[in-house]
């Protein structure tokens, strides 16, 4: 490979793998515009890939129940907040139903006040003497504590209360509940779990009678959508659960729940969750990713109001897990996910409850990053090594290939092992390598092009400078080289009378004219132009580029010039010009074709017996009285064309004989005359060859009489004549030498 050519495939190579370190780093890089970019581009293909999933209709599940606090519970029950006696009322009827498990996605942060207490103080502060109803007054006190009421509901019930970690500077509200865990300080200080430092959680009365608590905290990515949600949280030396793991805990009967851990450098990542015999795969900070199945209402909601009133069909409520959230105006909780766009908060935490009851869980692994560089790094150096040698087209299949096949490999971890890798970033890689070696290419091709345009844009039409722009010089026989090719040579007839008759700028300006629209049908049919020389133009076809119909497209350019000529031809009369004729002779064959000529003067050009042999086939037309003459060589296997055969000669300088042939037209333009006419004249030329003259004589004859302006015809009576008082002998093959040009 020339030294040239490999610098070629070797800076776009560089640039590709540079393009793809840059890639890699850029997947760790702290810069925030990197990392807002991919993690955008993550998450949208994310979205893509998850809602490629959902069925289309998606079956509700009975096992979890959702109690919406909603407009008509509202406008039935009084505004929020409910006194907390009605929330232990609602406890009570769960619980009467049928309901296993309740969790409660709501806070009770704050005690409720007292009546009675209230009336008290209120009189007190008076000074207004009544102390009788006062002493009455504190003896009922305790029937108006509501809290004590929702406490003693909550005391012999599977209950789990929702509270919220947060990151606030303010005093901390409630009590937690035990942790799942405690660390010590130096496993706190290795721990991954996302620590938060403060938290409003229910009163202490609540939470001693709770059985189980659990926070409702979630953390959006940076466009708003909740993809994933914190299974656990550290709190100090302490690990809580979330509502939806404290539920499933107790719903399953469980005590402890595992956490798996790895260590990464200096931190133990958390890498799944262990809960009975379901593993929740987690992101290493205990982040799990949130499985929907479809958009809000993939679980039976009951209204609050219809609840409290007994209206609801109680087999609903039967064995089944029963979450509590609000979706009125003013008290909604919803939230924005990939499957829709206003979805209830409590639905979030119903959906991973489902989940762990499944043991379903797509994951996103703490070694995920690592992963998501090997791929990338991988994909990078395939497609730098490979792209520079491929042509755009290739180029664009092949990655659009690469790309089909990082898609569907992806797709089909996230479907079979619920494995979440990245997407949008290899993509993108891919969609940027091809970008850089389409631009080089598109650069480097331009300087190609431009440099093939100063050496042939004059004789070789553009769409073949625009294909040799994409072939390596190799093949374009700079160097010479012999091939199989066709030669064209087209000569005005009669060009001295035609000289004569016409000023020097006349007759420059009929010959431009002329060969410009000769020239381009040469470029139409993929022709290169040789030369011109005073009337006649010299063109050949099978290079630059090898053409292996170059025989075809010379004879459909040579018809097509006859064709212009004579659509010239009144033209040119009727602007006072003389009249145009043309002759054009074709012979193909192996040829010499190369960058020829002396340090002062090269060109591109064929030589050879077969180019000579071409010149002095067209130097037979106007014997022959046809506009086209072409050579057998050129004529064998055109099956598309109808020939007639014009005679076996043997041309001047030449010891061998060739047999010449007029091209007529298209297989299908050819009416049942010309066939019927084309047949006699064969009849006639094998009469002829066994010098049978009678019957030759007699066929060529009636020929002439039907096209008294076909010369051959008339050319092979005069023959007849002469030759038959000729002793020719059994060995003549009826070769006619041609002395002059």
């Amino acid at each position: 490979m020339p030294k040239t050519r490999i610098i070629s495939k070797l800076l776009p190579a560089l640039l590709g793998l540079a393009t793809s370190l840059v890639f890699g780093w850029a997947q760790f890089s702290d810069i925030a515009f990197l990392n807002a970019l991919q993690q955008r581009a993550e998450s949208m293909a994310y979205d893509l890939r998850l809602n490629s999933r959902l069925a289309k209709q998606q079956a509700i599940d009975s096992r979890i129940v959702i109690i919406d606090i909603d407009e008509k519970s509202l406008a039935d029950q009084g505004r929020w907040p409910w006194p907390r006696n009605k929330i232990a009322a609602l406890t009570d009827r769960l619980f009467e139903a049928g309901a296993v498990v309740v969790g409660y996605d709501i806070f009770f942060t704050e005690p409720e006040r007292n009546k009675a207490v209230a009336i008290v103080q209120q009189l007190e502060s008076t000074n207004y003497e009544a102390s009788q109803l006062i002493n009455n007054l504190n003896e009922i006190a305790p029937e108006f504590d509501n809290d004590q009421r929702l406490a003693d509901s909550l005391a012999d019930k599977d209950v789990t209360l929702g509270y919220l970690f947060h990151d606030e500077i303010t005093a901390a509200v409630g009590q937690l509940p035990q942790p799942l865990q405690t660390l010590t300080s130096e496993q706190a200080s290795r721990s991954g779990i996302k620590a938060m430092p403060n938290y409003t959680a229910s009163l202490p009365l609540l939470q001693d009678s709770a059985i189980s608590s659990g926070f409702v905290t979630t953390w959006p990515d940076p466009d708003g959508i909740i993809r994933r949600t914190p299974m656990l949280i550290r709190h100090g030396n302490n690990i809580y659960g979330s509502l939806s793991l404290n539920v499933a805990k107790l719903y399953l009967f469980l005590d402890e729940v595992e956490i798996k851990s790895s260590p990464i450098e200096h931190i133990d990542a958390v890498d799944e969750i262990i809960l009975g015999g379901t593993t929740i795969p987690t992101d290493g900070q205990g982040f799990a990713l949130v499985p929907y199945k479809g958009p809000a209402g993939t679980f039976p909601y009951l209204s609050a109001s219809d609840v409290l009133n007994g209206t609801v069909d109680e087999s609903i409520l039967e064995g089944a897990i029963v979450l509590i959230g609000t979706s009125a105006v003013g008290i909604a909780d919803l939230v924005a996910t990939p499957v829709d766009n206003i979805y209830p908060g409590v639905e979030v935490h119903a959906t991973i409850i489902r989940s762990i009851l499944d043991n379903n869980f797509p994951y996103q692994p703490s070694w995920a990053d690592g992963a998501n560089l090997i791929i990338t790094l991988s994909i990078g150096l395939i497609l730098a090594l490979l792209f520079p040698h491929l042509a755009p087209l290739t180029l664009l299949i092949s990655s659009v290939i690469m790309a089909s096949g990082v898609v569907y490999g992806n797709i089909w971890l996230w479907q079979e092992k619920g494995l979440a890798l990245a997407l949008a970033w290899p993509l993108i890689l891919i969609l940027t390598l091809a970008a850089v070696n389409i631009t080089y290419g598109f650069l480097s091709e331009n300087r190609k092009r431009s440099q093939l345009k100063n050496m042939f844009g004059q004789y070789v039409p553009p769409e073949l400078v625009d294909a040799m722009s994409q072939t390596s010089s190799e093949d374009f026989g700079f160097e010479g080289e012999s091939r199989e090719m066709t030669v064209l040579f087209a000569d005005i007839r009669g060009f001295t009378t035609l000289s004569e008759k016409l000023s020097p700028s006349e007759l420059r300006a009929l010959l431009n004219r002329y060969f410009t629209h000769m020239t381009e049908i040469i470029f139409d049919h993929n022709g290169t132009i040789d030369k011109y020389v005073g009337d006649m133009v010299m063109a050949f076809w099978g290079a630059p580029l090898k053409n292996p119909d170059h025989a075809k497209q010379a004879i459909q350019a040579a018809m097509q010039m006859l064709k212009k000529t004579a659509e010239l031809k009144p033209i040119l009369i009727a602007e006072g010009y003389p009249e145009v004729d043309v002759g054009i002779g074709l012979n193909s064959g192996l040829m010499n074709v190369g960058d020829m000529g002396s340090s002062y003067r090269r060109a591109y050009t064929v030589l050879g017996d077969n180019v000579n042999l071409g010149s002095r086939i067209e130097g037979l037309t106007k014997f022959y009285g046809a506009g086209l003459v072409v050579s057998e060589t050129t004529m064998a296997g055109q099956d598309d064309f109808v020939f007639r055969r014009l005679d076996l000669v043997k041309v001047k300088g030449k010891t061998e004989a060739v047999k010449v042939y007029e091209p007529l037209c298209l297989k299908e333009e050819a009416t049942q005359e010309l066939l019927e006419e084309l047949q006699q004249h064969e009849l006639g030329l094998a009469a002829y060859l066994k010098q049978d003259w009678q019957q030759a004589e007699q066929l060529f004859e009636q020929l002439q009489r039907q096209k008294p302006n076909t010369r051959v015809y008339s050319l092979y009576l005069e023959r007849i004549n002469e030759l038959r008082l000729r002793n020719l002998g059994a060995e003549w093959d009826g070769v006619y030498e041609r002395r002059e040009k």
